[in-house]
């Protein structure tokens, strides 16, 4: 048996119904950003698929290489605004902190 296209589509898009139930789901702030990971790791896999299976197709993997960047300064931005969040108010859930103002 080999893997082929459909395969692939398929972790993607269960990666990327993963990424949407735990936003969907969770209300910490860091399962929040988890989530969001899961689903641009889901439209990584979709692009570097669609990529191997087009001829002379790179155009997949430098998708793939500008959402790796996206998705580290969408960490690196999200954390630090998590922190601050825990540092003003005590919590990470975003239920709970529903003002600007303290």
């Amino acid at each position: 048996m080999t893997v082929g296209l459909p395969h692939f589509l398929t972790i993607g898009a269960a990666l990327f119904a993963l990424g949407i139930f735990a936003m969907m789901t969770r209300r910490n702030a860091v399962a929040l950003l988890m989530g969001v990971e899961l689903i641009l790791n889901g439209a990584n896999v979709n692009f570097v698929a669609f990529a191997r299976y087009v001829d002379g197709g790179v155009d997949g993997h430098l998708m793939a290489a500008f959402v790796i960047v996206l998705a580290a300064a969408e960490a690196a931005v999200g954390l630090a605004i998590v922190l601050a969040m825990f540092r003003n108010f005590g919590t990470v859930h975003v239920d709970t902190v529903n003002r600007l103002k303290r």
